[in-house]
C-alpha cells in the first residue's frame, strides 16, 4: 500500500467585543473558503476539508471561533511546499490569531506548523509568519526469534 500522509490543524479566528466587526470578519472568513475550489489540482486544499461551527454558545463557539480541517492524501510530504503555499494564500485572505498545521507521514513523522497574527491579529493581505515543530516517535520493537 501506499504511502498515507494525514493533514489537519485549525485556524483561530479574532475574539472581539465589536459586533459589527465580527460578523465582518467572520463573513470573511466564509467566503475565502467557499472560494476554494473543489476540483483542486494536487496536493488538494478544498473548501470541503474544512468546518466552520455555528455562532453559537452551544455549538462550539463561545468566544472564537474555530475553524478546523482535515485530509488525507498519498505522500503529500514531497508535495509540501506547493500545499503550503496553497494554504498561505488562504490565510492571507482571512481573519484569525493563530492557525495550526498537523503534518502525520509514515517515513519522517509528525511536523507541527504554527502561524502567530504580528498585532492583535490577522487582517487580509498582513505578512505572515511561520514556525515548524518537528518530532519524530521512533518506535523499538525487538524480535524475540533473533538469534545471533
Amino acid at each position: 500500500m501506499d504511502q498515507e500522509t494525514i493533514v489537519y490543524g485549525i485556524i483561530k479566528d479574532v475574539v472581539s467585543n465589536n459586533g459589527q466587526f465580527q460578523l465582518r470578519s467572520r463573513l470573511a472568513n466564509c467566503d475565502a473558503l467557499l472560494a476554494l475550489n473543489e476540483f483542486d489540482t494536487f496536493p488538494y486544499l478544498t473548501s470541503s476539508m474544512f468546518a466552520i461551527p455555528e455562532d453559537d454558545l452551544e455549538q462550539g463557539t463561545y468566544q472564537t471561533q474555530v475553524i478546523h480541517f482535515a485530509a488525507s492524501y498519498q505522500a503529500v510530504e514531497y508535495h509540501w511546499e506547493q500545499w503550503m503555499e496553497k494554504f498561505e494564500a488562504l490565510l492571507k485572505n482571512m481573519y484569525w490569531v493563530a492557525a495550526t498545521v498537523h503534518l502525520e507521514t509514515e517515513l519522517s513523522g509528525m511536523h507541527t506548523f504554527h502561524w502567530e497574527s504580528a498585532g492583535a491579529f490577522h487582517a487580509p493581505s498582513d505578512d505572515l509568519r511561520v514556525r515548524c515543530e518537528w518530532e519524530q516517535d521512533v518506535s523499538f520493537r525487538m524480535d524475540t526469534n533473533y538469534v545471533r
